[in-house]
C-alpha cells in the first residue's frame, strides 16, 4: 500500500511489542525521556507468546527466571503458577507489564512494518507500515524476536490438500478442534515435541512425520509450591546474580567436573538424578558436554537408552533413538510425555529418512514407499527462518541504498549482534551474533536493552548524531563468533536452525554467539567503557570519518 498522510516524527521507533519491545519502550521513554513509537504487527502485545498458541506451547526456562528482573516490585507482585509456564500465562504476564508501566499509549497494534529506509541527509529512519502510515525517527530498534518468521515447507501439492493445515507459529487464536480427526504432524523439534502429546489426547489418530530424531528431557512440570514461591521472592538478588554469572542465563551454574573424571557408576547416577529432576539442568551435570565429544557421547548414550526404556515398541523406539547429532548441539527440548505418547494406540511414527515425503495429496501425505497417509488436518511444526528471517522480511535499507538482504547475502554480519555497518542508528535486540537463542531470553533481552539505552544516552549527552560499527570491527566479531562456535560441538549438528539449515537457500552460518552470556555481557561492558570501541560515533558519514 502506498504511503498516506504526513510522516509522524519521534525520537525512536521500536518494532515489536514482546519482552524486548516493551522493555525498550520503558527504558527510552521513562529513563531517557524520549518520544517513542512501538509498531506491532499483531493485535495485542506479547511477541512470541502472542503468536505461538499451538497446543502445548510452553516455556523451557523455569518460571521464576523467565521474567523481568529490573523491577523488584514487579517481581514481588507477580505469581507464577507452574515450574514451566504455558503460553497463556506468559501472555498474561506481558499484558500485566504493559498495563503496570502504562506502555500501551505508545504502542500501535496491527501495524506491520513493511519498509525502513535510512535518510543520510536528515539522519532519519523513514518507516512505513502495511496500511501506509509513515514514521520518521533518529533511532530504529528492532525487537522482532529470533523465532517469529514461520518456515512453511515448500512441499508439492500443499495447495491441493482438501483438509485444513496449520503452522504452529501462526496458530489460529480460536484454537483448532482435533476431536475425531486424523492429524499429521510434520516436524519433531521442540515445538512438535510439545504439541504431539496434546494433539494425541483428542485426535482420532496422530501420525508423526519425523525427519530428524531428537533428544528430549522430561520437564517434570508441576504447580509451584507456596514454599518455593516464598523462596524465589526472598532470593531475587541471588537468582539475578546466578543468571548473570551463568553461561546460558539460567539460575544455575555448570557443575565443575568432566563426564570423564567420574566412574561409570557415578556418572550413570548423576544422569539418572538429572533425568528425574527434569528440565535444562541436565545439560549442567558436567562442564564439558558441549566441548568434549567423548563426554557428550556418554550423555547421548544415556538419553537414547531412556528412549528405549520409555517407548514400548522396539521398532518405534529405534527410529526415535536414531539421533545423528551430539546432545544439545541443536536446541535441547524438554517435554511432557513426548516419548510416552508413542505408546498410545492412536499414534504412529513415519521415518522420513527411510521414506521421505513425495507430495501432499488432496487426501493426505504420500511417502516414497507409495503409502498415502489419509489426513484431515496437517500441522507443520517446522520451525522458523530463525534470527535473520524476521529482520530480512522487514525491507531494511541503509546508507547509499544498501539493503540488509544484500549486506547479509553471505550470512549475517553484525558487531556484538547489536548493529550492522552501513545502517547508522539501527539497533537489533538479540540479533545474530549475540547469545540470544542459546540463553534464557529475558536475561539476554534485559542486557541488550540496557546497553542500547545507555548507548543512546551517551550519544545525546555528547552531541553525537549517529553511531554504526566500523566494518573492521564487524569482521573481527564475526570471526570471534565463528571461533566461539568452533570451540564447541555445536556446528556438528548439520540440520540445525542455528546454522540456517532448515531453510532452503539460506547461507550456512552459525548465527548465535556461543561464548556464553556472562562473557558476552563483559565484552559489551568493556566496549562501552572504552568509548564504544569498534563503533564510529560521528555526525558525518562513515567514509568521511575514516578520512580524518
Amino acid at each position: 500500500m502506498p504511503a498516506t498522510g504526513p510522516e509522524t516524527h519521534v525520537d525512536a521507533i521500536v518494532i515489536g511489542a514482546g519482552f524486548a519491545g516493551l522493555y525498550q519502550l520503558l527504558c527510552l521513554r521513562d529513563r531517557l525521556g524520549l518520544s517513542v513509537q512501538v509498531l506491532e504487527a499483531g493485535d495485542g502485545v506479547g511477541g512470541t507468546w502472542y503468536w505461538n498458541r499451538y497446543p502445548g506451547a510452553r516455556c523451557d526456562s523455569e518460571s521464576h527466571s523467565y521474567a523481568f528482573y529490573f523491577d523488584e516490585a514487579l517481581l514481588q507482585d507477580w505469581n507464577w503458577s507452574e515450574r514451566y509456564p504455558g503460553q497463556a500465562e506468559i501472555l498474561r504476564y506481558l499484558n500485566h507489564v504493559a498495563d503496570r508501566f502504562d506502555l500501551r499509549r505508545n504502542i500501535r497494534l496491527n501495524a506491520r512494518v513493511m519498509a525502513a529506509e535510512y535518510d543520510e541527509a536528515a539522519n532519519l529512519w523513514h518507516v512505513r507500515t502495511e496500511d501506509g502510515a509513515r514514521y520518521g525517527a533518529t533511532y530504529l530498534i528492532t525487537a522482532v524476536g529470533c523465532l517469529s518468521a514461520a518456515n512453511i515447507p515448500q512441499i508439492p501439492g500443499l495447495s491441493d490438500f482438501a483438509g485444513q493445515w496449520y503452522h504452529t507459529g501462526l496458530w489460529p487464536h480460536e484454537g483448532v478442534d482435533f476431536t475425531g480427526k486424523r492429524v499429521g504432524m510434520v516436524g519433531t523439534g521442540s515445538t512438535g515435541i510439545q504439541a504431539a502429546p496434546v494433539i494425541a489426547q483428542t485426535a482420532e489418530h496422530l501420525t508423526v512425520f519425523q525427519r530428524t530424531a531428537n533428544y528430549s528431557i522430561p520437564a517434570r512440570n508441576a504447580p509451584l509450591t507456596e514454599d518455593f514461591k516464598r523462596w524465589a521472592k526472598s532470593h531475587t538478588a541471588e537468582i539475578r546474580g546466578l543468571m548473570h554469572a551463568s553461561t546460558n542465563g539460567h539460575p544455575f551454574l555448570m557443575e565443575d567436573r568432566s563426564a570423564l573424571d567420574v566412574s561409570d557408576a557415578e556418572r550413570e547416577k548423576i544422569y539418572e538424578d538429572a533425568w528425574a529432576y527434569g528440565g535444562l539442568r541436565f545439560r549442567a551435570a558436567f562442564r564439558d558436554l558441549l566441548t568434549s565429544k567423548a563426554s557428550n557421547d556418554t550423555a547421548a548414550a544415556f538419553l537414547r537408552a531412556q528412549i528405549r526404556k520409555v517407548v514400548k515398541d522396539p521398532r518405534t523406539a529405534a527410529i526415535l533413538a536414531n539421533i545423528d547429532h551430539p546432545f544439545a548441539t541443536k536446541r535441547p527440548p524438554i517435554d511432557s510425555d513426548y516419548f510416552e505418547t508413542f505408546n498410545r494406540d492412536n499414534v504412529s511414527l513415519v521415518d522420513l529418512r527411510a521414506t521421505p515425503i513425495e507430495r501432499i495429496t488432496p487426501a493426505g501425505i504420500l511417502t516414497a514407499d507409495g503409502t498415502e497417509h489419509p489426513l484431515d488436518i496437517i500441522v507443520f511444526a517446522t520451525g522458523f527462518d530463525a534470527m535473520t528471517g524476521p529482520l530480512l522480511r522487514i525491507g531494511i535499507t541503509g546508507r547509499d541504498g544498501l539493503s540488509l538482504q544484500e549486506a547479509w547475502r553471505e550470512g549475517p554480519k553484525t558487531y556484538l549482534g547489536l548493529q550492522m555497518a552501513g545502517f547508522p542508528n539501527l539497533f537489533t535486540i538479540t540479533g545474530p551474533g549475540s547469545p540470544s537463542v542459546l540463553t534464557n531470553m529475558p536475561v539476554c533481552i534485559e542486557q541488550h536493552v540496557e546497553w542500547i539505552t545507555a548507548c543512546i544516552a551517551h550519544l545525546r549527552a555528547q552531541g553525537v548524531a549517529r553511531i554504526e560499527p566500523d566494518p573492521v570491527a564487524v569482521d573481527r566479531w564475526v570471526a570471534h563468533v565463528n571461533d566461539a562456535a568452533n570451540a564447541t560441538l555445536l556446528p556438528q549438528a548439520g540440520h540445525s536452525w542455528y546454522l540456517g539449515a532448515n531453510v532452503p537457500g539460506k547461507p550456512r552460518v552459525f548465527m548465535p554467539y556461543a561464548g556464553g552470556m556472562a562473557r558476552y555481557r563483559a565484552i559489551c561492558a568493556d566496549v562501552a567503557a572504552r568509548g564504544y570501541d569498534g563503533f564510529v560515533l560521528d555526525s558525518r558519514t562513515l567514509e568521511t570519518a575514516h578520512e580524518r
